[in-house]
């Protein structure tokens, strides 16, 4: 039977038990939002690219390989890019339409009631507001053009072609694509990288554990020796104390005050509210550079890997381009037109998140009638007070009341109010900039393009074929102020008294950007030697505030440790050695806690232990000799795995608790390694019983389930689809996988987050990739999930660049195709 008889046997089989709908991950009461299926998902079953298709761009022509890459070529770049847009829907059409959806807060409108909370977060928030004034901005530039080209590309597609298959699940037909839909899609990725409330977090546990002990838990600053800067590289050639005394935005780091700030917490209840709209637990990304120095062909070799939400079909899009003016392939989002992460024939870029603070909460006085609020001394209206309405669909439309301040969205939850301010919330220019890395033809003009990357915050690493690297810090950092001092961001704001006011920033309009750290003084190497990311602090010593929000360094500190090991003396490496790191599973909280844990259970169980602790020291001798490895086959891995959120519970929970607080806000599991036995988290009791009693809760666990190894447990089955609740023959398949959310090959079943895109590449010459399932968001496509198998074992398949192939569409003029 082949691949696409057997889906349509599921299909058929869905029909008739009449299983068809969509269900949101966390809400099983969606069925009744479901179509029944008719016989135009039949008609989902057949899509298939034209061969001959009319454009007002001008001809064009799309090549496909083995695994669905479209390869698009003109000799215009509007042609080209009309194509693309035109694959994009062709491709991922449905995946476009639901995440501008949620965007917009259009979501119930075709779900219902049970995406009432997130529809009301979103429109409140005023993404397509900012969407709008980034559009106005991106309008007027090179890249304006080509974003109106991709959009009547999504449309003639949408006309042409018979609608995916979710559609017709749920029962609606997508509206037009527009540029400001693109703009959304910037904004969308931006947010999932930085959209960050840590600092309400933060002030309700020091609130609620006192702030010594709200500073010792969750320190702004791990003691670590793996920065991505040493402090030793070379920077562009403007020192920094000449700008810094120009600019006067230097920061006193033994001034910058508390964490906490003086400002009482937001409520909790709002807090947690806004919390489960933040990035998923635990996105980052691994990058690494090595020089020509130290590679065998002489050549640069970079590396790639964003760990980002997993699912059916995965965030990224890879594409290809190739005309005059440029020639680049490497990965998109699905309603982005341009590469974001890739390689032209000259160079080749990559993103991990910098963890930067670029969101301000603020605390006002509102009035009684909350029409206006107190700022500067005075009662203003808000600059915006309107009702908004939330179409839902089956149930009674929603009215939100929308109020904004000078500084951004006043966000509201049953009364309870917190003013945001987001560098997201302004017009950005950062498609602009990505538009240009595709033609950029050397460092020079990334560093050029780069001025304009506004948002996300990232660590921009890039080589090119002429032996060049390069780090930067890329983004608009904030400088905050009270009275007068330049203060940390990471606290709760006095709004009314003007505390933390970003200048030059406009909500919803143009910024000027001037009090903003100039892109001088950002952290940046100018060609660095070997250079490594992995969402640790950028340096240890910043003229400049950049957040806290960095993560624990076992990855960053791993692999660094294997470049510097491979580079030593005369030391060089190859593509196929960076592919072997970007599959390292060795879990750096390992050695930390797994030898406290043998011995604690050797230390209470003899020779005469009874039969009940017989299991205990079976699983020590298991993990006595374990090298640290979170490899599918390994029963030592599958016991570290289930022992340290029991662990963690069992210290933490307790305390926790008391304080009303939950497993969200338990410290890192490098605050968990370095707690001292005294610390008062134990509370008088034993270090080593409590890890003993935690192996025995995760050995019970291990049993009921049946697992036997790593692999048992941590498997593919939380990388499901958007609407596979309902209708799971969308999911992908479950498939064992290796790596944990330590390890350098990053997977969190918990969580669905991991390597979401890998790329090895040697600019201007040979790269390899591999998507995490497949290019195409059709079910019934062969290329579905032909990648999911060779994502597991990293199995990277070759990423040429130029055009190639035999003509899948050709895209004729409009004019040629009315004669």
């Amino acid at each position: 039977m082949t691949r696409d008889t057997t889906r349509r046997a599921v299909l058929a089989s869905a029909l008739a038990a009449g299983t068809a709908g969509l269900a949101a991950s966390d809400a099983a009461d969606l069925l009744d939002s479901f179509a029944p299926l008719s016989g135009d998902a039949w008609d989902a079953a057949d899509r298939s690219l034209p061969e001959v298709v009319e454009s007002p761009h001008g001809p064009a022509e799309v090549a496909r390989d083995e695994f669905g890459v479209p390869r698009v070529s003109a000799d215009d770049e509007s042609a080209a890019y009309f194509a693309v847009g035109y694959c994009q829907a062709f491709d991922r059409l449905f995946a476009m339409d639901l995440q501008r959806r949620v965007m917009r807060g259009r979501l119930s409108a075709v779900i219902g009631e049970a995406t009432l909370s997130s529809d009301e977060f979103n429109v409140a928030m005023g993404f397509a507001e900012a969407a709008e004034a980034t559009w106005e901005v991106v309008a007027e530039s090179r890249a304006g053009p080509l974003v109106e080209a991709f959009a009547d590309g999504v449309n003639a597609a949408m006309g042409d072609l018979p609608l995916p298959l979710e559609f017709e699940l749920i029962g609606y037909e997508p509206e037009p694509w527009t540029p400001v839909d693109s703009m959304l899609m910037e904004k969308q990725i931006s947010w999932t990288l930085t959209g960050d409330f840590g600092e309400l977090r933060r002030a309700l546990v020091a609130d609620r554990l006192g702030e010594e002990r709200a500073t010792a838990l969750f320190p702004a600053r791990y003691d670590h020796d793996d920065p991505i800067l040493d402090g030793t590289e070379t920077r562009l050639s403007e020192s920094r104390a000449a700008s810094t005394a120009r600019s006067g935005t230097g920061i006193d780091r033994s001034t910058a005050g508390s964490a906490a700030g003086s400002v009482a917490p937001v409520d909790p209840e709002l807090t947690d509210w806004l919390s489960g709209f933040e990035s998923p637990t635990g996105v980052g990304s691994n990058s690494w550079v090595v020089a020509g120095d130290h590679t065998e062909s002489g050549t640069p070799i970079l590396a790639y890997d964003p760990h980002l939400s997993l699912q059916a079909p995965p965030l990224w899009y890879e594409q290809a381009v190739d005309t005059p003016e440029r020639s680049v392939r490497g990965a998109t989002f699905s309603g982005v037109p341009f590469v974001i992460a890739g390689a032209n024939d000259r160079g080749a870029w990559s993103f991990t998140n910098l963890g930067a603070d670029v969101l301000d909460c603020y605390r006002y006085e509102v009035g009684d009638a909350g029409d206006e609020y107190r700022y500067d001394g005075e009662w203003r209206s808000f600059e915006v007070d309107e009702t908004r309405t939330i179409p839902v669909a089956g149930g009674a439309d929603r009215d939100l009341r929308v109020r904004r301040t000078v500084h951004g969205p006043l966000i509201e939850r049953e009364g309870r109010t917190v003013g945001v301010a987001w560098t997201g919330h302004t017009a950005t220019r950062t498609t602009v900039a990505i538009e240009a890395y595709g033609r950029s033809e050397g460092i020079d003009d990334l560093l050029d393009a780069t001025r304009d990357f506004d948002l996300p915050t990232q660590n921009l690493v890039y080589a090119d074929a002429d032996g060049r690297t390069l780090y930067f810090a890329t983004g608009r950092l904030p400088v905050r102020r009270i009275d007068g001092e330049v203060v940390d961001g990471n606290r709760i704001f006095d709004g009314s008294a003007g505390e933390g006011e970003w200048e030059g920033f406009e909500p919803f309009g143009e910024s000027s950007w001037d009090g903003f750290v100039p892109f001088e003084e950002k952290p940046h190497a100018i060609d660095p030697d070997v250079l490594s990311t992995a969402n640790q602090r950028p340096i240890d010593d910043p003229t400049h505030y950049v957040g806290v929000s960095y993560a624990t360094p076992y990855r960053g500190a791993r692999i660094a440790d294997r470049l510097d090991a491979a580079v030593d003396g005369e030391g060089v490496t190859d593509p196929a050695f960076h592919r072997g790191l970007q599959s390292d599973v060795r879990d750096g909280r390992a050695p930390e806690l797994v030898p406290e844990l043998v011995e604690a259970v050797r230390d209470r169980s003899g020779s005469d232990a009874p039969d009940s602790d017989r299991s205990l020291v079976a699983a020590a001798d298991a993990l006595d000799p374990w090298d640290y490895r979170m490899g599918r086959d390994s029963r030592a891995a599958l016991l570290f795995a289930r022992y340290l959120p029991a662990f963690r519970e069992r210290v933490f929970g307790p305390a926790f608790a008391d304080a009303d607080l939950g497993e969200a806000y338990y410290p890192s599991d490098w605050t968990l390694a370095r707690l001292p036995d005294d610390d008062p988290l134990f509370d008088g009791r034993s270090r080593g019983d409590l890890a003993v009693a935690s192996l025995r809760d995760a050995l019970a666990e291990i049993d009921e389930e049946g697992w036997e190894t790593y692999g048992d447990y941590n498997t593919t089955r939380a990388m499901d689809h958007p609407v596979g609740g309902e209708a799971p023959f969308l999911n992908y398949g479950d498939l064992p996988a290796d790596g944990s959310p330590a390890t350098v090959k990053n997977y969190r079943v918990e969580s669905a987050v991991g390597s979401s895109w890998r790329m090895a590449v040697r600019p201007g010459t040979d790269a390899t990739a591999v998507l995490p399932g497949g290019n195409s968001g059709d079910y019934f496509s062969e290329h579905y999930d032909d990648q999911l198998r060779r994502w597991l074992a990293n199995d990277q398949r070759p990423m040429p660049l130029g055009a190639g192939g035999e003509p899948a569409v050709r895209f004729r003029s409009s004019e040629e195709g009315s004669r």
